[in-house]
């Protein structure tokens, strides 16, 4: 059901109505490509749930967890009738067996590959601690599949900034050997709601690059 909770203070990012509307494995079986989705990914536990539900303004709309693996489906969020939130499940570690992470991983990348009408993907890089190597590698995937992203630093109300800036410095050195040009980072605080409008207008401006595209396969 739409869920309609207080309006955020910026007007050109007042969000209205947000709305659940599909959670599968089976990409085939996603929305129609017929308007623009950006979907949001990262190791398990990194605060995905808490940014999802920042950035639309909404409490409980994507659901948080202390438990690693919560999401476990292809979940699409209708925001406006005009654009889709896709909330994946998480990468690395999770408290299930390697036969479910497995699973995960193949409708996951199925749907990376394949999603025409996918903007960007918004990669989650916990601020607290140096990147882990699964982070390290699902970003190099991205970058030999083609696929557009942004990283998101979460969390970065819970550590000092030399910290975090040590730790993004760490990313970058990860990246470096190869990467010729290192992909754009984005600060968040889900707590402080810290990158929601930088966040919020990136999107405003790639809908407008929107074309759709045909039926799903």
């Amino acid at each position: 059901m739409p869920e309609n909770k207080a309006e955020p203070t910026n007007p050109a990012f007042l969000i209205r109505v947000v709305e659940h509307i599909a959670a599968n494995s089976n990409p085939n079986k996603c929305p129609e490509p017929v308007l623009p989705e950006y979907a949001f990914i990262g190791r398990s536990n990194v605060g995905k749930s808490s940014l999802i539900n920042m950035l639309v303004n909404r409490k409980g709309l994507a659901r948080t967890s202390g438990t690693p693996g919560k999401t476990q489906t292809i979940n699409h969020f209708l925001v406006d009738n005009s654009w889709y939130i896709v909330d994946l499940p998480g990468y690395g570690y999770a408290k299930v067996s390697k036969v479910q992470r497995e699973k995960w991983l193949r409708f996951t990348t199925r749907y990376l590959r394949t999603r025409a009408n996918l903007m960007t993907l918004f990669v989650l890089i916990d601020g607290r601690i140096p990147p882990q190597e699964s982070d390290v590698n699902f970003i190099n995937f991205l970058g030999a599949e083609q696929i557009p992203f942004i990283i998101a630093i979460t969390k970065t109300d819970k550590v000092p900034s030399p910290q975090l800036k040590k730790n993004r410095q760490a990313v970058e050195e990860a990246l470096k050997p190869t990467w010729m040009e290192l992909p754009r980072f984005i600060y968040t605080s889900a707590a402080r709601k810290r990158g929601r409008e930088e966040i919020l207008e990136f999107i405003q401006q790639t809908n407008l690059l929107f074309r759709p595209a045909g039926p799903n396969p």
